[in-house]
């Protein structure tokens, strides 16, 4: 055998490969494409660092046309990829908020954070928080950046996120429910195919125990100090404090044909059955595979997943 040849010790295909020197090889989710305008969308981006000591940066997104005078919805997004893989610099996900950003007449920030394994969780539910407080640092108008001073109102905020980004963006509707930010209006949360589970399967999830298997086995890898599959953090059908969850109004949106489908259902009948004085909302694409629309934006299940968002954020003008 040749020698030169690196030993793979795990293989999370088709995530990462974790090789016996220790290096890590992401397997998709790794191009960087620069921010600026965008002429199909008109929407302009650009980078900016929200934790200096950490050296973490996140995307910003307007409308390129944006009144002087003109304040727009705050939408915080956490993008996707098991907590492993993904930023917000690639290409998909710069074109999904270029979308999101054109259909929905917000200011978007897309935020990067520290990935698993190199940085288990919980540590990406502390760089997101950390990217939200710096966020609010912006109230008052005289944040470090001149867009959220300028351009965002801060009583219409809302959080989101794909798969596990979704998983986030509840975690820190949770947390606003405990800790709350001052200045800050979380008025929605809207969460595409989140990424939970739970140590007994639910629903259909038996009759596929192995892909149930592989999906659970994700959450052991990037939290490893979690005590299990029914640790709140992936399976908040067991948090006894859910009926906190910090924000007026929800979204959750699930695939047909999505493994992580019944999860999403289970959470919004929690919901709307429990003790929570919100109001959630379910949308369900019945032939959706997970995250479709990242992969294929322009087909017309992606369009319509675009534009219930958008109504959603923009309920009250309608």
């Amino acid at each position: 055998m040749d020698s030169t040849i690196p030993e793979v010790a795990y293989d999370y295909s088709p995530f990462l490969r974790i090789y016996k020197d220790g290096y890590i090889e992401r397997l998709r989710g790794t191009d960087i494409v620069p921010s600026g305008l965008d002429p199909k969308t008109n929407v302009l981006s650009k980078d900016a660092v929200y934790s200096p000591e950490l050296n973490l940066s996140s995307r910003l997104y307007r409308p390129h046309n944006t009144n002087p005078d003109k304040k727009l919805p705050v939408l915080v997004y956490y993008h996707g990829g098991g907590f492993c893989i993904e930023t917000p610099f690639n290409f998909r996900y710069h074109d999904h908020l270029n979308n999101l950003v054109a259909g929905s007449n917000v200011i978007a920030i897309s935020v990067d954070y520290r990935l698993a394994p190199e940085h288990p969780l919980p540590i990406a539910y502390d760089d997101s928080w950390t990217a939200l407080k710096w966020v609010a640092s912006h109230v008052n108008g005289d944040g470090p950046e001149e867009w959220l001073n300028s351009h965002a109102d801060f009583g219409q905020v809302f959080l989101a996120g794909d798969s596990a980004g979704a998983n986030l963006a509840h975690q820190l509707a949770m947390r606003y429910g405990q800790e709350n930010l001052s200045g800050i209006d979380l008025t929605g949360v809207i969460l595409v195919h989140p990424y939970f589970g739970g140590k007994e399967p639910i629903g259909t999830e038996g009759e596929n125990l192995e892909t149930k298997s592989m999906i659970d086995a994700i959450w052991h890898f990037v939290c490893p100090t979690s005590s299990g599959l029914d640790d709140p953090l992936i399976n908040p059908l067991v948090d006894p404090i859910l009926d906190r969850l910090g924000c007026d109004r929800l979204l959750v949106i699930i695939g047909g044909k999505d493994f992580l489908r019944e999860r999403g259902w289970h959470y919004y009948e929690r919901l709307s059955k429990g003790g929570w004085e919100g109001v959630v909302e379910i949308m369900e694409g019945k032939d959706d595979e997970h995250v479709f629309h990242l992969n294929d934006p322009t087909c017309e299940n992606a369009v319509a997943l675009l534009k219930r968002i958008a109504s959603f954020i923009n309920k009250d003008k309608a």
